[in-house]
Parts: structure tokens; C-alpha cells; sequence
């Protein structure tokens, strides 16, 4: 299997032949220098196939599907219910986000969220990135901001684990694998006292206290996603 991996958004499946975008055909062949009947692979949430490069005609890759390497699998729901944090640390918790294995992101503004707008199709392409390094299958989907409560009150039927600066609990229990796990972090200035207040009142809801320590928000979603990681894999 090729190591140069790219998302085809559109369906895939043995001998199909297509043509890739501007700046796929540019990374192949300025790049990573490929050239006519040199292989890579193309995946998406359906699975994963051996592609041959048959033409490249003003810049654009023609290819063939040759055979599928890997099939598609079920993923467990996790969600990042999260404030938008400043550019560059934003970047790299989102590449981690998805490494680590988040499946759906819900940016949420609350009273102290600084950053209050995203370009939704930056971070989409920083997801596909993340997703191709990462050997996974599925991009990551990402949610309109919205206001926490109303995240909280449309999404009632999910295992909520909440990242809390003034909770001594260390443990969780996510006793109902059926449901989305969603890990809900503050944003730079944390929760208020009433939104605390509000997440708390939520049925269900599991606090954690992910360090004895002040992290950073890009750094509580990597521990709090590694302990639901860790979870993950006994159920």
C-alpha cells in the first residue's frame, strides 16, 4: 500500500477512472514527483483502493482504481464539544483531534469565548490533512458555532464528560457504549459560574478533573481524548 494517501470525496470502487482536483494534481506531481503508472491511494468513508496514475494532462492527474486495500469501518461516536481558541494552537489541536480519533466537532461560543467566528473551509481542509497523515478513513464533520446551551439542549441522548477545572473526580464510567461520547472543554477563561452550573444540571453529565494543573484548552482536549481513547478500547 502506497504511503501517499489522498480524500476522494466522491465514490470510489475497482477500475474507475477520474481525474483529480488542482491541487491534488499538484501535490502528486510537484511534490511528491509521481509520474504516469506510479501508484498511491485514494480513501474515504467507504473504504480505501490502489490507484495508478494513467495520464497527467495541464497539471491534472488522470487515474484508475485498481483494487480496494482496505474496507470501511465502525467508528465509536466521539464528538469535541469546543470554544475556538487563537489560529495556531486552534490548527494543532484540531490535527490532534483527529488523530486521536473525533468523528464529530460542535464549536461553541460561551460568555468568555474570545475567538466567536470560523472559516469552515480551512478547518475542513485541516481536517482532510489530518485524516490523510493519520491513516484513518473518515474526516472528521464540523457543526455551525453555536451557543452552548444550545448544544446542551439538543443533544440530550449522549455520554457527556466534562472537563472541570473545580471537580476532584479522576474517574469516569461510560456505561452505555450506544451513545455519542461528547467531551465538552471551556474555552481560554473557562466556564462561568452559571454555565458551569447549566453543564452540571445536564442528565447524566460526568465531570473530570483531567490534571492538577491549569492546561491550556489544546492541551485538555488531547488528555481528556486520550482518556476516552483509553476507555474506548475495553467496551
Amino acid at each position: 500500500m502506497s504511503n501517499i494517501r489522498l480524500f476522494y470525496s466522491e465514490s470510489l470502487s475497482n477500475n474507475l477512472i477520474g481525474k483529480l482536483n488542482k491541487n491534488q494534481s499538484r501535490y502528486l506531481t510537484s511534490v511528491m514527483r509521481l509520474k504516469t503508472n506510479q501508484e498511491f491511494s485514494l480513501f474515504n468513508k467507504s473504504g480505501e483502493w490502489n490507484t495508478k496514475i494513467l495520464s497527467i494532462n495541464k497539471g491534472i492527474v488522470e487515474f484508475e482504481v485498481q483494487n480496494q486495500l482496505r474496507q470501511s469501518i465502525q467508528e465509536r461516536e466521539i464528538w469535541l464539544v469546543f470554544a475556538p481558541i487563537k489560529s495556531n494552537y486552534f490548527n494543532f489541536m484540531l490535527q490532534k483531534a483527529t488523530e486521536i480519533g473525533v468523528t464529530k466537532l460542535f464549536p461553541i461560543t460561551t460568555e468568555r469565548t474570545i475567538v466567536r467566528k470560523i472559516n469552515e473551509d480551512r478547518l475542513n481542509k485541516i481536517l482532510i490533512e489530518a485524516t490523510e497523515q493519520s491513516n484513518r478513513l473518515t474526516v472528521p464533520s464540523i457543526e455551525k458555532i453555536q451557543k452552548l446551551e444550545k448544544f446542551l439542549n439538543e443533544n440530550k441522548n449522549i455520554n457527556l464528560v466534562f472537563g472541570d477545572l473545580n471537580t476532584e473526580n479522576k474517574k469516569i464510567e461510560l456505561n452505555d457504549p450506544l451513545k455519542p461520547i461528547a467531551v465538552l472543554i471551556g474555552p481560554e477563561g473557562d466556564f462561568s459560574e452559571a454555565e458551569r452550573a447549566k453543564i452540571l444540571e445536564f442528565n447524566g453529565v460526568q465531570s473530570i478533573k483531567l490534571n492538577d494543573n491549569i492546561l491550556r484548552s489544546e492541551t485538555a482536549v488531547i488528555s481528556s481524548l486520550s482518556i476516552i481513547n483509553y476507555l474506548k478500547s475495553s467496551w
